[in-house]
């Protein structure tokens, strides 16, 4: 006699089938839906991110965005001149022309008068032009770390004749460069690979981090920024606190916080570019007293790799092998002496600064997936974030049992 299932049996069944049903489409569509925590000290590129991801994955500036942008160009490169030029008493610079005292003047007066954001009269511009090529400007420029400065005062000061032009109109890379400090929470919708983000831009000054808490509900994953080269500069609102120290006490915070324990944690190493350059003429051991550039050894040792077929050989025929001698000679040059003159400390460096950052890391089972970035390079940063979109499509479907 066979087992007859009931119409009230059929019911059940077919209602536990469609509430599985619902239940997978609704952990796939959340798997769409993405929404990343955009974390990090002030200054970090965070801002220029999300600009980017206007760029990329919408339709870019509007005109709106260029005319708003217009008087903030011209605000952020008066004031990086005034910040230059406030600067060069207290670290005893003189000009090197007295006339442009005139000129520092004239700038001042324009601050003093808030018509920092109206475009240049040709006697500003000339007198911004003439203080730019001073000697002392120059010099104290170049020891920018030891005072608050922007990153874009180099880009916006050098084409002065362009910014300056009647029919002057922001770029995208102007609108890129150019600084507003982040107040609040700035959130921003787009669509990539079939997800729907929802990406949240929140202030990095220590007055801005009480309002974080309210992003922190259901994040897929953490997007926190670091500003490479400003290891040997300090705080804005604490000038007794180095930057990247700041940087390092944040993210510990961050990733060993309960909440963020199944969180995905994107670590973006930020202006790669400044960094670069600046680790040439500005030892990291300001920030990390022991650092010793493990480079060093292998320069050493590559050094010693050439010298062998030339250390015994006569100067005639070291003469006749010019390529290989000149390669162990300009190898020995690196090796010895100052360490961070080497063009392959950057690797070095990049390598200890990002350690410093894993090593924060106390779960076992928690992942830091890093990228060295330039948030100022559209195609650095497209790059960058497709990498990341894949990492975080796995995490999540992973998450939602998808996976």
């Amino acid at each position: 006699m066979g087992c007859a299932i009931s119409a009230e049996e059929r019911e059940a069944i077919a209602r536990s089938r469609q509430i599985e049903k619902n239940l997978k489409e609704d952990g796939i569509q959340a798997a769409k839906d993405i929404k990343l925590l955009l974390l990090g000290a002030g200054e970090s590129g965070k801002s220029t991110i999300v600009k980017q991801m206007k760029i990329i994955h919408e339709s870019g500036f509007t005109q709106e965005d260029f005319k708003q942008y217009k008087p903030v160009v011209y605000s952020n490169t008066i004031q990086s001149l005034v910040a230059i030029l406030r600067a060069m008493p207290n670290l005893g610079i003189p000009f090197g022309n007295n006339e442009r005292e005139v000129d520092a003047k004239m700038v001042f007066d324009v601050v003093t008068r808030i018509e920092d954001a109206e475009p240049f009269s040709e006697e500003l511009l000339a007198a911004m032009k003439r203080l730019w090529t001073d000697s002392g400007v120059q010099q104290c420029f170049s020891r920018s770390n030891e005072y608050q400065l922007n990153d874009s005062a180099k880009y916006f000061l050098d084409d002065l004749d362009r910014l300056g032009a009647k029919d002057y109109q922001p770029t995208e890379q102007d609108i890129l460069r150019t600084r507003v400090k982040t107040t609040g929470i700035v959130e921003v919708h787009f669509s990539f690979k079939n997800l729907n983000f929802k990406l949240f831009d929140v202030g990095g000054q220590r007055s801005e981090r009480k309002k974080w808490i309210h992003c922190f509900e259901d994040v897929t994953a953490i997007i926190f920024c670091v500003a490479m080269s400003e290891y040997d500069q300090v705080l804005h609102e604490d000038e007794t606190t180095n930057r990247m120290h700041e940087s390092l006490k944040l993210f510990d915070s961050i990733c060993n916080n309960k909440w963020f324990a199944d969180t995905s944690i994107i670590l973006f190493l930020n202006k790669k570019d400044l960094f670069e350059e600046k680790i040439k003429k500005s030892p990291l051991t300001i920030c990390f007293p022991e650092y010793t550039g493990t480079i060093h050894s292998s320069f050493s040792f590559l050094a010693h790799f050439f010298r062998s077929p030339y250390s015994s050989a006569t100067r005639v025929n070291r003469k006749k092998s010019t390529t290989g001698y000149l390669a162990y000679t300009n190898l020995l040059v690196m090796s010895t002496g100052n360490f961070w003159f080497s063009p392959q400390e950057y690797g070095a460096a990049a390598s200890y600064i990002q350690g410093q950052f894993e090593a924060k890391n106390k779960s076992s089972t928690k992942e830091i997936y890093c990228h060295m970035t330039c948030a100022t390079d559209t195609t650095n940063i497209q790059f960058v974030f497709d990498a990341v979109t894949d990492v975080i499509i796995a995490n999540n479907l992973r998450g939602c049992g998808l996976y």
